[in-house]
């Protein structure tokens, strides 16, 4: 059976597979009967139409989703390299060229950070919402930096608009001033900030200079886009009320709520909820780079621009734009996966993956460095499916001296979802043997006597450290940062003998298959084969060596 039919005859994303095995190409069964018991993708379409276009819908607000499709290239493709020899970064001293002495600490544009990761724009999907206080604290917490993303203003029913001559400005929201806020809780006021994204609808709205004026935030983030889909942002919406809220704001939803058909047909029960999608950018470069001087002319302190994974001439324009426009920071998104609801071919099909992206990137960057060695360039951050340190340490290895940070959303949010479910469960006193198995513990223990300290590793440091309740969604954000992604990474750094995240090269990875050669080959990276790297010190030290 082909990996294409492996694929298609079942999708848990959309709740969809066939009655035999060995399914079309088009994920059909070889012969498709009229009284068949099981719905392929094609029979559900038949009832659910667009529905059968995102992951399961009964699930939207309460997960987020991915593509399970082989990319044919990964970053377990490469190899790091290890040394035996001396150490960088540190003195020779055997006491303290340990891993927890590896300095961490790097920069997001301006910004100082603690770890080398930040959380990609979170915006008005669900998901994001209910889970925002324990990312955003444990954001703090770990000190490094969070997004809000897209449409949280237009999206809150409680945001106050002033009328305008065009389009309304916002005067005043709840939501995005509990984001920032909640922030704020823990941050310590150097490592991390919040950063506030917009898109076309957030422009129209006037969410910038809300934000900046009235919140006093300090980084702004514009977004072109996002690796899972190549169009706006989609939610959807369970109240009729709220869609006609949302239309009258300027979103396009999805069947039209103002319609009579349509809110009778919603009264009966007959339309489950609504979509609302959000507009994509379409301005030329010069009124781009306007925008980015204006923004900069307020004082803003740091500058970002969010994008997905377009084509490759459409990727190289937008580096353009921000090397031109001498933007502070530029998130490069990977295929395939979403917080929310993005349509499962688009993730599946679309958009280039996450390490063929980064080396496009980097090939990029090294061509405008051949062309101007003393630019000074935005730092960069990549995005779409990291979610453990090996990963993070070759994604900054292959984006050297570009990338300096990993973004991620998908990874933290289950995080987040982990911790707070955990935590309910042990406060209800629910827990089973099952989470005590799960979580190491003998099974002679009664599940009835599981506490929060005993469950969460980093629990008791962060109750010393800060004295007060913290939510153990935020908890669980923290330790996932810190203690496995933070503590890896510097078991990884000692391992190459670099005792801060400057000291990487490229030469600290190696390719393994023939699939990287071509991709590091053709955008001249520099990255070796695993049978190639060293090989002159190689054949150096075994002739150099005394054998009598």
């Amino acid at each position: 059976m082909t990996k294409f039919s492996m694929m298609t005859h079942q999708s848990s994303i959309i709740g969809s597979r066939t009655r035999v095995e060995d399914s079309c190409e088009s994920g059909l069964c070889p012969i498709c009967i009229t009284d068949c018991p099981v719905f392929c993708e094609v029979s559900k379409s038949a009832l659910r139409g667009r529905e059968v276009l995102y992951p399961l819908r009964e699930h939207f607000g309460n997960s987020t989703a991915g593509t399970p499709k082989d990319f044919g290239l990964s970053y377990s493709d490469f190899q790091i390299q290890f040394e035996a020899r001396g150490v960088q970064g540190i003195e020779p001293d055997e006491d303290r060229a340990i891993f927890p002495n590896v300095d961490l600490t790097t920069y997001w544009g301006n910004i100082l950070q603690k770890y080398p990761i930040v959380i990609a724009g979170l915006g008005s999907t669900y998901v994001a919402k209910n889970n925002w206080e324990g990312l955003a604290m444990g954001a703090a917490l770990a000190g490094v930096s969070i997004t809000v993303g897209e449409n949280v203003v237009g999206m809150d029913p409680f945001a106050k608009f002033a009328n305008h001559a065009v389009y309304p400005k916002v005067i005043d929201t709840e939501d995005m001033k509990f984001r920032v806020k909640t922030f704020r809780e823990f941050w310590d006021g150097t490592h991390g900030d919040i950063i506030v994204q917009k898109n076309v609808e957030d422009t129209r709205l006037g969410v910038f200079d809300y934000v900046s004026s009235k919140l006093e935030v300090n980084a702004l983030e514009l977004k072109f886009g996002q690796g899972a889909k190549a169009i706006g942002g989609e939610v959807r919406l369970e109240s009729l009320k709220k869609a006609q809220l949302l239309q009258k704001r300027g979103y396009l939803v999805f069947p039209d709520p103002s319609a009579p058909d349509v809110i009778e047909q919603w009264k009966e029960g007959l339309i489950p909820d609504f979509e609302r999608h959000s507009r994509v950018m379409l301005a030329s470069t010069n009124e781009i780079l306007e925008e980015i001087d204006q923004i900069r002319s307020k004082g803003v302190k740091n500058i970002f621009i969010k994008t997905g994974a377009y084509r490759p001439a459409a990727t190289a324009w937008i580096i353009r734009l921000g090397v031109e426009g001498k933007v502070d920071g530029m998130t490069f998104d990977g295929a395939g996966g979403g917080t929310g609801m993005s349509p499962v071919g688009m993730m599946n099909e679309g958009s280039i993956p996450t390490v063929y992206l980064e080396a496009l990137l980097v090939g990029c960057l090294d061509m405008i460095k051949q062309k101007n060695p003393n630019i000074i360039l935005p730092t960069i951050a990549i995005a779409g499916g990291i979610a453990n340190e090996t990963q993070i340490f070759k994604a900054l290895a292959m984006g050297v001296p570009y990338i300096t940070c990993v973004a991620m959303a998908r990874a933290p949010i289950t995080a987040a979802m982990k911790g707070k479910y955990v935590g309910d469960v042990i406060k209800k006193n629910e827990a089973t043997h099952a989470l005590l198995r799960n979580l190491g513990f003998p099974k002679e223990k009664d599940p009835s006597t599981l506490t929060l300290n005993e469950a969460f590793v980093e629990y008791d440091n962060l109750l010393r450290a800060y004295n007060r309740e913290i939510p153990t969604s935020a908890i669980g954000v923290y330790t996932y940062f810190t203690s496995k992604l933070g503590i890896g990474l510097k078991h990884l750094l000692a391992g190459v003998r670099k005792f801060n995240l400057d000291l990487i090269t490229r030469d600290d990875i190696a390719y393994i298959s023939q699939r990287a050669e071509d991709v590091c080959s053709t955008w001249k990276l520099g990255i070796k084969s695993q049978e190639s790297i060293d090989f002159e010190l190689v054949k150096k030290e075994i002739y150099s060596g005394n054998y009598e």
